[in-house]
């Protein structure tokens, strides 16, 4: 394994391209993984061939890799040689051949309407600031449809001049504009009230990062979700996220406008919710065809 280029691909993943650490830390997993495999055939990284990587594709295939695993190696392997290329390390891209595992995308979770009623009165009937941070931290979740790291890092100021939008710090540090409805805005203001000490966050924690993390976004969520009446097990942020976006399409709104505020990249990743345009589309017709 040459330790140079794998350091300088990581390097460059984290600095220039804004890769997360987790991230970064799962490239190099990967790349480990089929550095490991291909010593054991006398083969450098840096010097495989495409038959050497279709081989350790089928070998972890044939261990149980499952389809979405694969594709996300395979990725991270692409991205390592077409590293090389470009810094002309290398004059070939051998995985420039190989095409990535297929396989059906499972539909997101998704909570009804009349769930997320359920949830937003537990977190209503709260009381104390405890109350009013769990309202204020569910409101703004599906209110926005943010991502659980970009929620737990919103400034205090996040809520600017009382414009109906806060600006969001999203993955490689893009910055999107995200809609804010009044009831999500006013749930953020009684918890700012209602603050025993002052924190550039939003939702300040005394842990190291110095905001809440993640896992107790989590815990707060799956504790609402059984005071709700819910299983827990249908209950987190992510599956929030998924009913902001589904909700909107059931409603009227474009694939497009979901996109940039789910901020999305590629509108492919937001495709997965078509299956709510497909419904609405259908009920479109029988309720509005003659013939139907």
């Amino acid at each position: 394994m040459s330790d140079r280029r794998t350091d300088a691909f990581l390097e460059m993943m984290a600095a220039e391209r804004g890769a997360a650490p987790n991230t970064v830390r799962a490239y190099e997993r990967d790349l480990d993984d089929l550095s490991d495999f291909l010593r054991r055939r006398r083969i450098e990284l840096d010097e495989a061939g495409t038959g050497d990587l279709r081989d350790y594709l089928t070998a972890m295939r044939r261990k149980g890799m499952s389809t979405r695993t694969a594709a996300r190696r395979l990725s991270a392997i692409r991205q390592f040689f077409r590293f090389l290329c470009a810094e002309g390390e290398r004059g070939d891209d051998p995985t420039a051949t190989i095409e990535a595992p297929r396989a059906g995308r499972p539909l997101p979770k998704i909570l009804t309407e009349r769930d997320i009623e359920a949830l937003l009165a537990a977190a209503r009937s709260g009381k104390g600031a405890g109350g009013l941070k769990r309202a204020a931290l569910i409101e703004l979740l599906y209110a926005t449809g943010l991502r659980v790291g970009e929620l737990v890092s919103l400034p205090s100021r996040v809520l600017r001049n009382d414009a109906p939008f806060i600006v969001v710090r999203g993955k490689g540090g893009r910055e999107r504009l995200v809609p804010v409805g009044e009831e999500a805005a006013r749930a953020v203001r009684a918890w700012l009230a209602a603050r025993d000490r002052p924190s550039p966050w939003l939702f300040p924690s005394r842990g190291a990062s110095g905001h809440l993390t993640r896992q107790a976004v989590g815990k707060m969520l799956k504790q609402l979700a059984i005071d709700a009446g819910l299983d827990p097990g249908r209950v987190s942020p992510h599956v929030l996220r998924h009913a902001f976006a589904s909700h909107l399409l059931a409603h009227g709104a474009d694939l497009r406008s979901v996109q940039t505020m789910l901020g999305h990249a590629d509108i492919s990743t937001t495709q997965i919710y078509t299956h709510v345009l497909e419904e609405r589309l259908k009920a479109a017709v029988l309720t509005h065809h003659p013939l139907a």
